[in-house]
């Protein structure tokens, strides 16, 4: 058998073994049913979804002849580093800075992932995606997520 798509084949292959492992960490569990779905159904399901999806994949690799076998680049470890640092960064600071200070933080870092960094769009971005988070999550919702940082008292 031959890969006839490297990037296809890892892609495929890391959609199932993700699929596969949500499908696993949900048998611990409570299923329920379709009427009244316990907390394992969601998770379950997509994960059967995303491993199938990831099946497909694999035998798109595996069957469908791609120019110059589609090898796959470079890693691009600064944008992957970044990202990984700003996930990271928001799960830590959000307790303490708020969602005010956190997420426009944590957009400004993701931005600096980009080659194709630009301030104005950044800020935008933030303002934006802070507004909606606090509209769809706080107001909305009624989660209690920190809104102000925490010397604030808000």
């Amino acid at each position: 058998m031959k890969i006839k798509s490297q990037r296809d084949f890892w892609s495929g292959l890391l959609f199932v073994l993700v699929g596969v492992a949500f499908a696993w960490g949900a048998m611990h569990y409570k299923f329920g049913g379709a009427a009244q779905p316990g907390p394992a159904y969601f998770p379950f399901f997509l994960g059967v979804l995303l491993a199938l999806l990831g099946g497909l994949i694999l035998f798109k690799a595996l069957s469908i002849e791609s120019d110059g076998g589609d090898p796959i680049g470079a890693i691009a470890w600064r944008p992957l580093l970044l990202i990984v640092a700003a996930l990271v960064f928001f799960g830590l600071a959000l307790p303490t800075l708020g969602l005010m200070l956190t997420l426009p933080a944590m957009v400004l870092m993701l931005g600096l992932a980009s080659a194709e960094f630009r301030w104005k769009e950044t800020v935008l971005y933030s303002l934006i995606l802070t507004l909606a988070s606090w509209l769809l999550f706080v107001w909305g919702l009624k989660l209690s997520i920190p809104v102000w940082p925490a010397m604030v008292g808000a």
